[in-house]
């Protein structure tokens, strides 16, 4: 398979801004259309793209090759589902779906099928986390003795997405914002032996989770992670402390907020962080302190359907797999359980 015919689950926010760019700017891709329930927009920005009226409709249309379900976490795994049952490759947006137990079955499915599912952890790819992890990979901070790791913001008002805001198996900030920082630690770090959660609801209208904080247990090591819509001044989003010394970031990956302009991604200039915000690396070498900033890598999420190409055309492994996807799944069933009972929860 030398092109890739793919078309999104909805032309909204995501599709416009995260998905169909980088589809656009892969020569292994080709941009079939999109399922528009009432506004058909897609054409707008491409005018070869087809408008499929229904689902059934754009499942129906035997040249799509991948579905990429971007829409609701509620509608996850039915969507995924549907397109698997279909004979199509999915990539399906965090969270993958709302329990473990959908997550399982869509990877029993595909496996079954011989298809490949892609979990669209597009945050893998922010500058600011692979500056991060550079630096661990380096070796310079010694061994990785505790990090932290926030997704913060200041917003008192309830998000006009209801399926966000509206108590529901998909609703809340644990499978919106907490997929992203979640997977970035385990990617990092790898699964935790056990967790401690406290997942709370701070907004004076909020009827479903906005704050939580997540401790990850490691033979060796402790992992918090932290996210909540009531911080005004905002913390180093990355601080990670080791036996040679430490590295603290900011969380400022230009990507979302450039596509959010329509401006187009590319393979060399494409967001570079200004120099302002690179982080601080503290080190003690041979007894000497060197502390000094470091470079910002470029970001890029290109990189992810790159993968998604590699896995679909040329049989490599998925670049996010199915059980990276059950794994986060996993932490937050645990995170729930823990909080609820206020307990720490095993994980092996």
């Amino acid at each position: 398979m030398s092109t890739i015919n793919a078309a999104l689950c909805s032309f909204g926010m995501s599709g416009r801004v995260f998905h169909a760019p980088f589809i656009n700017l892969h020569k292994g891709f080709t941009l079939i259309g999109a399922w528009e329930r009432s506004k058909q927009l897609i054409k707008e920005h491409y005018p070869d793209a087809t408008s499929f009226p229904t689902y059934e409709d754009l499942l129906q249309d035997e040249n799509i090759h991948l579905v990429i379900v971007n829409t609701p976490t509620y509608t996850h795994f039915s969507y995924a589902k549907q397109a698997l049952l279909a004979g199509k490759h999915v990539v399906v947006e965090k969270a993958f779906t709302t329990t473990v137990a959908e997550a399982e079955e869509l990877k029993a499915i595909a496996q079954e099928k011989g298809l490949v599912i892609n979990v669209f952890q597009n945050r893998r790819w922010d500058s600011d986390f692979l500056t991060v992890k550079s630096v661990v990979d380096s070796g310079k901070l010694g061994k990785i003795n505790e990090a932290e790791f926030r997704f913060d913001r200041f917003n008192l008002a309830l998000s006009p997405k209801g399926h966000k805001e509206v108590p529901g198996p998909g609703a809340g900030i644990m499978k919106d914002l907490g997929p992203h920082i979640i997977d970035q630690a385990l990617y990092l770090f790898g699964m935790p032996t056990a967790l401690f959660a406290d997942i709370r609801t701070t907004r004076p209208t909020s009827e479903v989770d906005d704050c939580f904080e997540l401790l990850f247990y490691y033979p060796t090591m402790r992992v918090r992670l932290k996210a909540g819509y009531i911080v005004k001044e905002l913390l180093p989003s990355y601080i990670v402390h080791g036996s040679l010394g430490s590295f603290v970031k900011n969380r400022a990956d230009l990507q979302e907020a450039k596509l959010l302009q329509n401006e187009k991604p590319n393979l060399s200039t494409w967001c570079a962080e200004p120099e302002t915000e690179e982080g601080i690396l503290n080190i003690d070498a041979d007894g000497i302190t060197i502390r000094h900033t470091i470079p910002t890598l470029l970001g890029n999420y290109y990189h992810f359907y790159d993968g998604v190409y590699q896995s679909i055309a040329k049989g490599a492994n998925a670049i996010v797999s199915a059980d990276d996807g059950i794994n986060v799944m996993k932490i937050i069933e645990a995170a729930f359980v823990s909080s609820n009972e206020k307990r720490l929860v095993e994980l092996f």
